[in-house]
């Protein structure tokens, strides 16, 4: 893992790895003044932290988390459950929630380089949104090492997706719940940062 991405995590004070080993030896943030900076942010700052936690958790730029919020505004469900289930169907964080990658940013590899099929048909764009019942495997009669040993990790997968080991495949099988996502964000913060914006 890259220092750039303990950086961030420090800075946020937020395991963007969802590991927590990031925070274990300096729980604060990074620099010479990482330890000093003690003064209460506003709440326009708070709203931003928040916004800034989710976006490098998934991984995606500001640009495509903006448009992302939009089109959860528009869903029927609670605008932040809409917008966490959104970002959870995008295929590279299915391929890291099946566990065919230790990290999100070693799933968008996968994607990117072609490993990843959607329904039987290669798909390399990460951002590509999944829905429900979506079968996504790793394309080739022998996987790549990278994702035989992210398998052998024995990752905990979670109970929105169905993984096959054996078929190195898995299945999209519902949208997941609220308390199956991360709970260290606040998303209402993240709504009333884009209501003040937009």
């Amino acid at each position: 893992m890259s220092k750039s991405a303990w950086k961030k995590s420090r800075h946020l004070g937020f395991s963007t790895l969802e590991t927590g080993d990031e925070l274990k030896k300096r729980p604060y943030g990074p620099g010479q003044h990482g330890q000093d900076r003690k003064r209460k942010p506003s709440e326009y700052g708070v709203q931003l932290l928040e916004k800034q936690k989710l976006r490098e958790l998934y991984g995606v730029s500001e640009r495509q988390f903006r448009r992302l919020f939009l089109i959860a505004k528009k869903e029927p469900t609670v605008t932040g459950l809409a917008f966490f289930r959104i970002l959870e169907s995008r295929l590279d964080n299915l391929v890291y929630r099946m566990g065919f990658s230790r990290t999100r940013a070693g799933a968008r590899q996968l994607v990117n380089h072609g490993h990843i099929l959607v329904n039987g048909k290669k798909v390399d764009i990460p951002s590509y949104l999944c829905k429900v019942n979506d079968v996504i495997s790793v394309k080739g009669d022998s996987p790549l090492k990278v994702v035989k040993e992210a398998m052998e990790s024995k990752p905990s997968t979670c109970g929105y997706v169905k993984v096959d080991d054996t078929k190195f495949e898995g299945t999209y099988v519902r949208e997941p719940e609220r308390n199956e996502l991360p709970q260290e964000i606040n998303e209402s913060q993240i709504i009333e940062y884009y209501n003040r914006k937009l």
